[in-house]
């Protein structure tokens, strides 16, 4: 039975990959991990005794959305955090402001978890995941860091509006 599962699943892997190198194996690994990330997030929830509101304020919407934002880039283009990327990924130069570009290296796995961390709209649902849970779990200092995370993202566009402005008034 076992064997006939896996048969059809290479089956099903070969037909939708039609001759290109897609790493659904590492797909599939990734998405047990975030299943098995939320599980145990529920668990830890009910153990603590946290429940889960019935809704979100407006405020913790825009901070999760701005901290999602933030989070997501950080990990996905910051060059300090390379060194989180390097097994997956490989230099290929500077970015736009003072982000960086890499490609993705390796396959399988290596490839998919490559692709996750070096894309932050990837990697924006396993962030505001996180965050949301957070803000359950752990509120106080999960609304800090929202504010943290969305204080530097307005001063990112802060930044760069003063930049623009720099350049007209020069031109």
């Amino acid at each position: 039975m076992t064997s006939t599962i896996t048969q059809w699943g290479r089956q099903q892997a070969a037909e939708y990959r039609g001759g290109t190198d897609r790493p659904l194996g590492g797909y599939a690994a990734l998405l047990g991990i975030y299943g098995s990330v939320v599980a145990g997030t529920a668990v830890v929830g009910r153990l603590a005794r946290r429940r889960i509101p019935d809704r979100f304020s407006a405020g913790d919407i825009v901070l999760l959305t701005v901290a999602t934002h933030r989070l997501s880039r950080t990990i996905a283009k910051d060059p300090v955090t390379s060194p989180l990327r390097a097994p997956f990924t490989r230099f290929k130069g500077p970015g736009a402001g003072e982000e960086i570009e890499e490609t993705v290296r390796g396959h399988g796995v290596q490839h998919s978890v490559g692709e996750l961390l070096g894309c932050p709209m990837c990697l924006a649902q396993w962030c505001a995941t996180a965050i949301a849970a957070g803000l359950v779990i752990a509120p106080r200092p999960t609304r800090l860091a929202m504010v943290t995370l969305s204080a530097v993202a307005g001063a990112d566009f802060l930044q760069y509006g003063y930049a623009l402005l720099q350049k007209v008034t020069e031109g």
